[in-house]
């Protein structure tokens, strides 16, 4: 009966098949549909962008202008604010899917992704409740995301925490915080965002930060993203460190130590962010957000910090991050996707593997790099695709539909 219910009750065959709903699996669709190109896209969980939808707290806005965040086909409209909140995120990708009829399978926990050399053909097996559906497709497109399973860290006697534990995924509001002694662990975008909001909320915030980190302005990085036109990466990271020593001066006095390399140069090589300040940095500089170094222990609610300080907490909020799960089930990549689950190979030449595999968003871009990963992969399968229907001698016209 096992064995049995194990077996595929649905098979469908689809010239491209995409893995995620989030935006770089929809860029991708879109971008295919205005080539006149079909695509499904088998996505885990209920709904489209379930990151922003069913894992990030309230208060979040995009960090990037808008000019930079938007979809391959549709800009953000001029009413829409310059860093845009979740709400209108969410509603922009719901309307996107929308206006491009993008084809999605909800619930779809893909199992397995394998290429078969004999049918020349990716073969994906996917699970829908009790149901395990078998998925044939010429190409294939990885857009999971690097977001995907949640990170904690393995701290001594974090199983003897007598209150409240949770990752940053399950966080929403500091309302329920009031009062309380917050430990808020991570000190990237999210983590720093999450304890001035906890300190807004009228918590006791402390915040970890174990590593070197930039803190920079919207305004700062927005400038120095316009400067990269015209300017080489390494002049512009220094403009942005001098204009950030302008603003947040020795930011090392309060625990905040600058890495030895620049903020772009960071983000392009390194899977670190700079830290786009929201408010956090002043309230730590009048001490209302405490810094601490890395904690060693916990023992009942009192945790123990790596310059032997021992302070009590109500509540820890792991913003540790994520990591992404793609190598459990893609079982041949092609030569695309490295052992940690991103892309393999450096920007520009990421995207694409061979035997018609590609990936999308997966070398920290952000929002930008996904939509012209969409536009990349769209084109390439579109001409690859009309070159071998042309040997079979169909002709198409100038909007790449048959003729």
């Amino acid at each position: 009966m096992e064995e049995k219910a194990n077996e595929c009750q649905h098979q469908q065959e689809e010239l491209v098949l995409i893995v995620g709903a989030g935006p770089s699996g929809l860029a991708v669709a879109a971008s295919l549909a205005e080539r006149g190109i079909h695509s499904l896209i088998l996505e885990r969980d209920d709904c489209i962008g379930p990151l922003w939808r069913k894992r990030s707290y309230d208060r979040v806005c995009l960090h990037l202008a808008k000019q930079y965040c938007s979809l391959p086909h549709l800009p953000h409209s001029e009413t829409t604010p310059t860093y845009i909140p979740k709400s209108e995120f969410i509603s922009y990708l719901d309307s996107y899917a929308e206006r491009f009829h993008l084809r999605i399978r909800f619930g779809r926990q893909v199992e397995s992704a394998r290429y078969d050399h004999r049918l020349g053909r990716w073969i994906l097996k996917a699970r829908n409740g009790d149901v395990l559906e078998e998925y044939v497709g010429r190409y294939l497109v990885v857009a999971a995301g690097e977001n995907d399973e949640k990170v904690v860290p393995d701290v001594n006697g974090l199983e003897s925490f007598k209150g409240v534990a949770i990752h940053s995924s399950e966080y929403r509001t500091g309302s329920a915080f009031k009062g309380k002694d917050v430990l808020v662990v991570g000190s990237g975008n999210s983590g720093m965002e999450i304890a001035y909001d906890l300190f807004e909320a009228g918590a006791k915030t402390s915040v970890v930060v174990r590593s070197p980190i930039h803190i920079v302005t919207k305004e700062i990085w927005l400038f120095g993203m316009r400067l990269l036109k015209y300017l080489p990466m390494s002049i512009v990271d220094h403009v942005i460190l001098f204009l950030c020593y302008l603003r947040f001066g020795n930011t090392a006095k309060y625990g905040l130590r600058r890495p030895h390399i620049g903020p772009l140069y960071m983000k392009s090589y390194t899977p670190i962010y700079p830290v786009v300040d929201v408010g956090a940095y002043d309230r730590i500089k009048t001490r209302e957000i405490q810094v601490f170094p890395s904690l060693t222990r916990i023992e009942g609610n009192m945790v123990t910090f790596s310059i032997g300080k021992t302070h009590r907490f109500d509540t820890i909020i792991f913003a540790t991050g994520y990591r992404s799960t793609i190598r459990q089930w893609l079982e041949t990549d092609e030569g695309l996707i490295g052992d940690d689950g991103m892309a393999k190979n450096k920007y520009p030449d990421h995207w694409k593997g061979s035997n018609g595999l590609y990936c999308a968003g997966l070398n920290r871009r952000g929002l930008y790099g996904s939509s012209e990963d969409g536009l990349l992969i769209a084109n390439d399968i579109s001409s690859e695709y009309i070159l071998s229907k042309e040997a079979n001698g169909v002709k198409f016209d100038e909007k790449n539909k048959s003729v």
